[in-house]
């Protein structure tokens, strides 16, 4: 049978093991936990250049990554590099801004309201599923090949995630607390100022996240439609060219910029949701 004096052993040898693996954690011996992020992707370029080296991939199938890494070198030193980033960027930017404010605006909506959420979410919920490229055609013919259609296609994408999230938030709102504003006899805007928007801040920012996201994915579309500049639009050129290293530079800025962006979004989903963090 097991005695008393078995147990305390095992129980110290967890809490020396316990202590071992505590020891030997990144952060106890001095290697930035979110320095972590970057293992993954440094052995993925290892893999990358022993795929090369060993002679899996052709040059004209895989370029190696010291010529992407030289011809995106030499496009930002002409200037042509960041003429691309900035029109991509910018698109991006009124994209989320204008997608983010629709999806607020139709979030709260529905999720105030039983019956508005009745007649708009069944539509909504059939929309968020169409591909972004089934939307380019349909596009063209109402906006032309202006820069209308390529923002209202990245908005559409940063749109559903935000009106999802925010309406459920606002849904899921304890029935008590509103019960409690109504006896009180406060004003809705003072309501919702108050009580629904910190309420489902934390959903809102999750459909945030999101949005940008999409955002990105739902650029490389936009920029099919008669764009002569942006990264998407760099990316067809390069399979035009058939300049592989400028694909693959292409695809690569495009997971940077949104890692960066996710990066930001998270940092504000920090400050000020910081309860939950």
């Amino acid at each position: 049978m097991a005695t008393v004096e078995d147990h305390d052993g095992v129980t110290a040898i967890g809490e020396r093991l316990t202590a071992w693996v505590r020891d030997r954690s990144p952060s106890a011996i001095g290697f930035p936990r979110r320095a972590l992020g970057l293992v993954v992707p440094g052995l993925l370029v290892v893999g990358w250049h022993l795929l090369i080296t060993q002679g899996v991939f052709q040059p004209h199938q895989l370029p190696a990554p010291m010529t992407v890494l030289s011809t995106f070198v030499a496009m930002g030193a002409s200037g042509e590099l960041w003429g691309h980033l900035s029109v991509t960027i910018q698109r991006v930017a009124f994209g989320v801004l204008f997608g983010v404010s629709a999806g607020i605006v139709f979030g709260t909506i529905t999720g105030l309201f039983g019956l508005a959420n009745d007649l708009l979410d069944p539509l909504l919920q059939s929309m968020k599923n169409i591909p972004s490229l089934a939307w380019v055609p349909l596009f063209l013919l109402w906006f032309g090949i202006g820069e209308s259609a390529k923002v209202t296609l990245i908005a559409l994408g940063a749109f559903f995630p935000v009106y999802l999230n925010l309406s459920t938030g606002i849904q899921g709102i304890d029935e008590d607390l509103l019960e409690v504003v109504e006896v009180y006899d406060v004003g809705r805007l003072e309501t919702l100022r108050r009580v629904v928007f910190p309420a489902a801040l934390p959903n809102l920012l999750v459909g945030i996240r999101g949005g940008v996201g999409l955002a990105w994915m739902f650029v490389v579309a936009a920029e099919l439609i008669a764009a002569s500049q942006g990264l998407g639009f760099l990316l067809s050129d390069g399979r035009v060219l058939a300049r592989p290293d400028i694909i693959v530079g292409s695809i690569l800025l495009f997971a940077s910029l949104g890692n960066l962006s996710d990066i930001g979004v998270k940092a504000l989903q920090r400050r000020l949701v910081y309860w939950s963090a």
